[in-house]
């Protein structure tokens, strides 16, 4: 395998991804590494780059048909204050898809994209 491995690249099929630009560099801290709207984008947060691609790009157009809602993976992005987090995203008018849970390894809350891809922010235990 070959690559650039500075980062860990997760592609995100999304319907708009102007939209998805704007929230994730809006409200989850990721900056504009590339676009090349409305077919695709590319946002870095760390070491995660997230790959969006419209329906007019090569990775959506692999995608098969049977493939077309989000599935149960999602982005883990760790927070230091998720109750923090959670009021300001709320405030920012974003909708969680669950409540808060908390387990031995810390709190988690998930919220999804414009297009309904999943994002957990997580608190790991103290």
């Amino acid at each position: 395998m070959t690559g650039d491995d500075r980062y860990a690249s997760v592609r995100y099929v999304v319907d708009d991804v102007q939209a998805a630009i704007d929230f994730y560099t809006t409200h989850l801290g990721f900056t504009l590494n590339a676009s090349a709207a409305p077919a695709f984008a590319d946002v870095v947060r760390g070491r995660l780059r997230l790959l969006l691609s419209g329906a007019a790009s090569s990775g959506a157009r692999a995608t098969p048909a049977d493939a077309s809602s989000p599935g149960r993976n999602r982005i883990h992005l760790p927070v230091e204050n998720l109750d923090a987090e959670i009021s300001r995203l709320r405030d920012a008018g974003l909708t969680f898809r669950s409540d808060a849970v908390s387990g031995p390894g810390g709190r988690q809350i998930l919220l999804s994209d414009p297009a309904g891809n999943l994002i957990e922010l997580f608190q790991p235990a103290q």
